[in-house]
């Protein structure tokens, strides 16, 4: 068999061109004899890696040197812990919660926290980001949280909330490098890197350096303190090494392509592509409200379980692979992250199209 088409939410398809490379480079990295999961973190190869990586992700999302990134382990749910634990003076934190994701870090911080639910999409089924105006925020809250992009529904918020002087805290885990980034207008972003950035087990953490507190309290173990990394330039334990290595090739990758204004509009065309469709189709119906559509995830529907069952396997059997919907929310979904080309998801439009044909003959 064939390379299959991963319309899955994560871990997601990688560039072809990026696996090729580190297959070349996979049984001896550069003439040292060794492959890249064989090195030591504190060896002179391994410190290029990583500083490299750094370097280059500072340069393609714009991040200012008044920002610390560590590399860390754990995924986007250890930094639902992570955050509060770190950015808690006052107690307290406001939080949007948009879908699954941010309701569930919502829940961790209130282990820890007063947490206030300042927006909720919830009666709406989390099909729609609220409207916000008006939205207002705790003038004493440490911090306030959102989802940038909702996996399971496919919505995004298409503007940022207005939080002032309030540092604004933001899992980017299935957007982050699909589209340019106002990094400033962020306090801290965390993102599992196994959708847009390359594979699992590496989490990319950018804070701003003065919401990096020396002085919490003793119980909070040193492993989950920002200071410990940032100290330790993310090698106070052994890193994901490999998975750092191959966020270097995506930004390669990326720059090589253009840059993330580049990405954001190859991006822009396979959403278009495949919500066009959606909007004419008699059959297929998207199931986010068209003015919160993300661009990563499109969720829809035929309206009949047994039908976006038949659907899915369908697919699979033509080598689309990975467009069950999460199973909180059914129906189908294609997760259109940077690496699925265009082709990919022109071909999964014309099935879509020959599938309702022979529903309706």
């Amino acid at each position: 068999m064939g390379r299959v088409l991963n319309f899955s939410a994560g871990p997601a398809c990688l560039p072809e061109s990026v696996m090729k490379a580190a297959a070349e480079e996979m049984p001896d990295y550069r003439g040292l004899g060794l492959s890249v999961m064989e090195m030591s973190h504190r060896s002179k190869a391994f410190n290029e890696i990583i500083q490299e990586t750094e370097e280059g992700l500072r340069r393609l999302a714009g991040i200012p040197e008044e920002y610390a990134v560590l590399f860390l382990q754990g995924g986007a749910s250890l930094q639902f812990a992570m955050a509060p634990m770190n950015l808690a003076r006052n107690g307290k934190a406001d939080y949007l919660i948009t879908g699954v994701w941010a309701q569930k870090a919502h829940e961790e911080a209130a282990r820890y926290l007063d947490v206030h639910v300042a927006l909720t999409g919830e009666r709406e089924g989390f099909t729609r980001i609220p409207n916000m105006t008006g939205l207002s925020f705790r003038a004493d809250a440490d911090y306030v949280h959102l989802c940038l992009n909702n996996t399971i529904f496919g919505t995004r918020y298409a503007v940022l909330p207005a939080t002032g002087d309030i540092p604004l805290v933001a899992d980017l885990s299935s957007c982050i490098l699909s589209e340019p980034l106002d990094v400033p207008r962020f306090g801290l972003i965390y993102a599992g890197a196994q959708k847009n950035m390359g594979i699992a087990g590496l989490t990319v953490v950018i804070i701003r350096k003065d919401l990096i507190r020396e002085d919490l309290p003793s119980q909070v173990p040193l492993m989950l303190r920002y200071q410990t990394h940032c100290k330790a330039a993310s090698l106070y334990n052994t890193p994901p090494v490999y998975a750092i290595y191959i966020l270097g090739k995506i930004i390669q990758w990326i720059e090589g392509l253009g840059g993330l204004g580049v990405m954001a509009k190859i991006n822009l065309q396979k959403a278009t592509l495949l919500y066009d469709h959606l909007d004419q189709s008699r059959l297929f119906k998207g199931i986010a409200h068209r003015d919160s559509r993300s661009l990563m995830n499109v969720a829809f529907t035929t309206g009949n379980a047994a039908l976006d069952t038949d659907f899915v396997q369908r697919a699979q059997e033509a080598g689309l692979i990975g467009l069950k919907g999460h199973r909180l929310a059914g129906g189908i979904r294609a997760s259109l992250y940077n690496a699925m080309p265009f082709e990919g998801v022109k071909e999964l439009v014309d099935l879509m199209s020959a599938y309702e044909k022979e529903r309706a003959g």
